[in-house]
């Protein structure tokens, strides 16, 4: 059985891009470790979400944890930074701010971790973040600083097929719900083309934890949200398989696995 890390930005943020994958190495015996940046403690929250004097970190750490048993999760930890917000604020660059941490401090923080574990794999964002967040793209620059640090052999970047899920909505196969936060084909910027894509992993059997995870995160992603009213096939298309990019100089151009072959 192998240990894999998955290191992310943000309580949600696990749910939504690496779920699937997560909840089926965990179902298959594998140690799954989730590693979070930070607590979330920035994010946008409706009104009346929080119980008085409720602050959103502490709902978000919580509801971190559930989504990790829903998943199978062996080990929750945290990096120790603060949310820096959306790109070109002046959280940014706030003390404690995980975007404008030393980038060898906390990679060695990662790599503490990794060498604890003896993690065999380590998954962080594509070059681009997924969508540019601060936080996102230094998770790709200190995750795979950690790995060099800790020798860390299999290091992919999660990603959105882009292509994939553009030609879906366009063709009419995924239909969006109705909802103010749905994309829009013809504005849909996240992720990386497919041809840029070495790893997809099959998750089909996993999505009603996905899910239940993304559910678990109410504070950010309420039942009004589009990933919660989409119906159940229009579900499965979307989020059935999750993509990867392999990264090293044994970089894969097809597989469907991030664990090595037997």
């Amino acid at each position: 059985m192998s240990t894999l890390v998955f290191f992310h930005a943000h309580p949600d943020d696990e749910a939504i891009a690496t779920g699937g994958t997560m909840a089926r190495y965990a179902a298959e015996g594998h140690r799954v470790v989730l590693v979070s940046a930070t607590r979330g403690e920035l994010g946008e929250v409706a009104e009346g979400v929080l119980a008085d004097g409720e602050a959103l970190h502490e709902r978000r750490t919580s509801e971190l944890q559930a989504a990790a048993d829903i998943l199978g999760v062996a080990r929750v930890e945290f990096l120790g930074y603060h949310d820096s917000g959306m790109e070109n604020l002046p959280t940014n660059d706030a003390e404690g701010a995980f975007a404008a941490a030393d980038r060898e401090e906390a990679a060695e923080r990662l790599a503490t971790i990794l060498r604890a574990e003896g993690a065999e794999v380590l998954t962080v964002y594509d070059e681009r973040g997924g969508y540019g967040h601060p936080d996102h793209l230094q998770v790709h620059h200190v995750g795979i600083r950690a790995a060099e640090l800790a020798g860390t052999p299999r290091v992919y970047e999660s990603t959105i097929n882009r292509d994939y899920l553009i030609e879906l909505m366009r063709s009419r196969a995924l239909v969006m719900p109705d909802v103010e936060d749905a994309p829009d084909p013809e504005d849909f910027d996240i992720g990386m083309p497919a041809d840029r894509i070495t790893t997809t992993v099959d998750v089909a059997a996993f999505v009603d934890k996905k899910r239940a995870a993304m559910a678990a995160h109410a504070s950010q992603i309420g039942p009004e949200s589009f990933f919660l009213q989409m119906p159940t096939d229009a579900f499965a298309l979307s989020f059935g398989q999750e993509w990867y990019i392999r990264r090293g100089p044994a970089r894969a151009t097809v597989e469907d696995t991030l664990l090595p072959l037997d």
